[in-house]
């Protein structure tokens, strides 16, 4: 992670240098094949995935996410998680 935004210790419980640095996937506990790998395999978007994340504290919490890839050599993408 390059960036986290507003709201990310309320939703996870992490803080933000607890992140900065870490993958997104292996950070959260998100699915690493599926709708991750599809956008940084393909590059496309994907919307509305509804997925669950795994809190600081081990909390499964259920999410709703949105993958947009960066369009640039690094091949990152960004991540809106939005609680259901």
């Amino acid at each position: 992670m390059l960036a986290v935004g507003r709201g990310v210790f309320e939703l996870t419980g992490f803080q933000e240098g607890d992140l900065m640095g870490r993958d997104v996937a292996e950070a959260l506990g998100l699915p690493a094949n599926g709708a991750l790998a599809l956008v940084r395999e393909w590059g496309v978007r994907r919307l509305g995935e509804r997925l669950e994340i795994r809190t600081r504290a081990g909390h499964v919490k259920p999410v709703t996410a949105d993958f947009f890839p960066a369009y640039d050599e690094d091949g990152g993408l960004l991540v809106a998680l939005t609680p259901r």
